[in-house]
């Protein structure tokens, strides 16, 4: 049985998570159709405002974190955020480029693999 307090928080981490998809999204966008650069760096550029967001309103919503300890908790949540980013690019890689998947719909199934990874990690590791 899973403990109500657990799922609230990853609801909860969702929902921060949705929120980081518009910046996510938006910013791949931009970059992406309007500004003309590589898919894989708009991809990248827009994981990485969105976890910076994300971070802030984990810690402060979801995990409610008084670790006075904020650069080396970023930091983890961070670096999680790369091994996620890792594994977000090289889904949209396998789907996009090998299945050729529309790009868009890759990069949504990629954000729902690395929300599931994000969280336990996150869950485990920054916000025990």
């Amino acid at each position: 049985m899973i403990d109500k307090t657990f799922l609230w928080k990853f609801l909860k981490f969702c929902f921060v998570g949705f929120s980081g998809m518009i910046i996510d999204f938006g910013t791949t966008w931009i970059l992406k159709e309007k500004i003309k650069v590589n898919k894989y760096f708009a991809n990248s550029t827009g994981f990485i405002l969105a976890a910076s967001s994300n971070y802030l309103l984990n810690r402060l919503w979801t995990f409610h974190s008084d670790n006075p300890r904020i650069a080396t908790e970023y930091t983890s949540f961070i670096l999680i955020s790369l091994i996620g980013l890792a594994i977000n690019n090289l889904i949209i890689f396998l789907l996009n480029e090998k299945m050729k998947i529309n790009f868009y719909l890759s990069k949504l199934f990629a954000i729902g693999v690395v929300t599931i990874w994000n969280f336990f990690m996150n869950y485990v590791i920054t916000f025990r």
